[in-house]
């Protein structure tokens, strides 16, 4: 009679763990990103005219599309001065400018923000006014 209970227990024990699983499965959210999608890391500024992303090794132009607008309006809530920068990663696509155009020899087309910093970078180099004494 042990024996069958114990088989019973461990039977049960193992059908309840693959239920378990299954269960994980179903919850787990898959996100998929388009293959020509790269992630990018770096500085954002957006100004009236033109916005750019600046890493340790590149410098993009920025397309102005719907993601741009929203990226700057959550940068623009970070940022103390008009012109500071605040770190961002974002995914996007990454082309060439149209030939005979001016501008970023390269634009990035950002289709979904990953994360902004909560505080803009230091800066390389800080001018301030003096003071004109008569």
């Amino acid at each position: 009679m042990k024996k069958i209970f114990l088989v019973f227990m461990l039977s049960a024990a193992v059908f309840s763990c693959k239920n378990s699983e299954e269960k994980n499965k179903e919850n787990e959210i898959t996100t998929t990103v388009p293959a020509n999608l790269k992630t990018f890391q770096g500085e954002f500024i957006y100004t009236a005219d033109a916005a750019v992303l600046k890493g340790n090794s590149f410098i993009y132009g920025v397309k102005l599309n719907e993601k741009a607008q929203e990226l700057a309006q959550k940068v623009a809530s970070v940022k103390k001065e008009d012109y500071d920068m605040v770190p961002v990663v974002v995914r996007g696509e990454l082309t060439a400018k149209a030939e005979g155009t001016e501008g970023w020899d390269e634009i990035l087309t950002i289709e979904e923000i990953v994360r902004v910093s909560d505080k803009p970078s230091a800066p390389d180099v800080k001018l301030e006014e003096a003071a004109k004494k008569n």
